[in-house]
Parts: C-alpha cells; sequence; structure tokens
C-alpha cells in the first residue's frame, strides 16, 4: 500500500513538473507564430505556430503590392498613371494619406503610401485603379493568393482593417513575401526607405527595424487589436538573406526585439556571425 501510495505520489510530482515546464516554455513565446527561413535555400530555420490562424492586418498590403507590381511589368499601368481619389478611398479608416476627393495622385505616391505609410486610403486608391472596384480587387487578391500556395489565408479587403473573416497564417505570408521578393526584387528600393516625403509632410516607415539593424532593407509592419502587431523582415548579411514572420506581439517594441533575436539566430546558424550590423534596441 505505502509503495502504491509513493509511487502515485512520485507519478503526480514528475506530471505536474513536466506540465509546469511546458506551461513556462509556452509563456516564453512574445508572439502568436513565428517563421524564420534561408531565402535561398527555402530551409526553416525556425518555427513557431506557423500555421495558426491570425488576422493579417496591413501584412495584406504586400499581396495588394504584389498584383500591383504585376500590373506594371505587364505594362497594364504606369508608375506615373494618374489616379483620381474616390469619396471611398478618402473616408477609409486608419492610417492615412489622402484627404480630398477627386484630387489626381500619381500612382508611384500611392505605391509609395502602401509600402512605406501603410496607407490604407491609398491601398483602396490602388485597388479602384487596378481592378474598377475594391470587390474586384479583393476577388484578384484571393486568386492570386491561392495560386501562390497560401492555403490558409483569405483576404476581405486588401489594407488589412479589422475583419474577422480575413486571416493568413505566418507560413503563408512567408510564401507571399518570398515569391515577391523574388519576382519583384526591386521593390526593396521602396520598402528599404526611412523617411518619406509626402504633400510636404515627412514621415517615418512604419518599419522601424530599418533604422535599428544595418543589415534590414525591408519588408512590412501591421496592426489590429484582435492579433497584435505583425512583422515581415527581410535582412542580408554578406550571400545570405533571411525572411523573418513575426506575429501576435503584445506591442511594437517586443515585436523588434523578437525579430531582431530570430535574425540573429537565423544568421547564426547559418554561419554569418554578427559584426556590428544588428544593434540592440
Amino acid at each position: 500500500m505505502n509503495f502504491l501510495r509513493n509511487f502515485c505520489l512520485f507519478f503526480v510530482t514528475v506530471f505536474l513538473l513536466v506540465a509546469g515546464a511546458a506551461a513556462a516554455e509556452k509563456q516564453s513565446f512574445e508572439y502568436r507564430a513565428a517563421l524564420v527561413v534561408d531565402m535561398d535555400s527555402g530551409k526553416i530555420l525556425y518555427e513557431h505556430d506557423a500555421d495558426r490562424l491570425i488576422q493579417p492586418a496591413s501584412l495584406a498590403k504586400i499581396l495588394a503590392l504584389y498584383l500591383l507590381q504585376e500590373d506594371i511589368r505587364a505594362g497594364r499601368v504606369r508608375l506615373d498613371d494618374m489616379v483620381k481619389v474616390s469619396a471611398k478611398a478618402v473616408n477609409t479608416n486608419g492610417s492615412k494619406i489622402l484627404h480630398e476627393e477627386g484630387r489626381e495622385i500619381p500612382l508611384a505616391d500611392l505605391m509609395k503610401g502602401m509600402a512605406i505609410l501603410s496607407a490604407n486610403d491609398a491601398t483602396v486608391a490602388v485597388a479602384e485603379h487596378l481592378a474598377g472596384s475594391v470587390s474586384s480587387f479583393v476577388a484578384r487578391m484571393n486568386a492570386k493568393a491561392r495560386e501562390l500556395g497560401m492555403s490558409h489565408s483569405y483576404f476581405v479587403n486588401p489594407h488589412g482593417l479589422p475583419d474577422s473573416h480575413q486571416f493568413s497564417t505566418a507560413r503563408d505570408v512567408y510564401l507571399l513575401s518570398s515569391q515577391y521578393l523574388r519576382r519583384f526584387p526591386d521593390s526593396l528600393s521602396i520598402h528599404s526607405v526611412q523617411y518619406y516625403m509626402f504633400n510636404n509632410v515627412t514621415r517615418h516607415n512604419r518599419n522601424t527595424l530599418l533604422k535599428e539593424c544595418a543589415d534590414v532593407d525591408g519588408l512590412k509592419t501591421g496592426y489590429v487589436r484582435a492579433s497584435g502587431y505583425h512583422l515581415v523582415a527581410t535582412a542580408k548579411r554578406e550571400n545570405t538573406r533571411l525572411i523573418v514572420v513575426v506575429m501576435g506581439a503584445k506591442n511594437p517594441q517586443i515585436r523588434n526585439r523578437q525579430t531582431k533575436m530570430l535574425l540573429e539566430m537565423g544568421f547564426n546558424r547559418l554561419g554569418n556571425k554578427k559584426h556590428d550590423s544588428l544593434i540592440g534596441a
């Protein structure tokens, strides 16, 4: 009887220790999902809950920009096209650069507004210019997502404003981002810009990691209350390019800190040691 009681006590103690360790490990994550990938080889260097469904917030704009770049390359639109700003665009909530219905804005400025300032109104204006309506553009987004293999993503708007029916995953966001950079590598010349002047107002790139890490040259931030703070960061050190996706951090500081840590871990695993290019913040 004593043996049985002692055995049960031992079993319960071990169970509690294991459960406690698992809980502590789970609590140590400061994001909902993450993925670190060597872009050249496609090798996954780290992942955490990479298939968890999360509202993508402004990471949806990467797909909108993909379609824009595709239309430019196909000659369907030009960067010097003048885009007439609709009432729908002006009345879009969130990050804004447009305030005057009927004004004509160069497509190039709207693209920069999307990539650098994460402007929701600019995204609506571009969607309408490319597809005639936002709903038609979103249909194109979902078709392209399926083509790219984003099997766990669905979009209901082009800018990422909150909607419980819109979702993606860290893995799908990586698939999108990697294809975007492979097909349109020149897009980094926009995403890497730290400051952008529009309407005589100088604004900062939403991706503040650009000024914190010398290796980082893109890509996109996102935030909605329901899912937290996101960041897709790409960085190149010597001949190695990484893509890190962090989704669901509690604030921008945690998001940046965790992204930098994951970048450094990825470079270290590939033999590219730190040389004062990733600096702490």
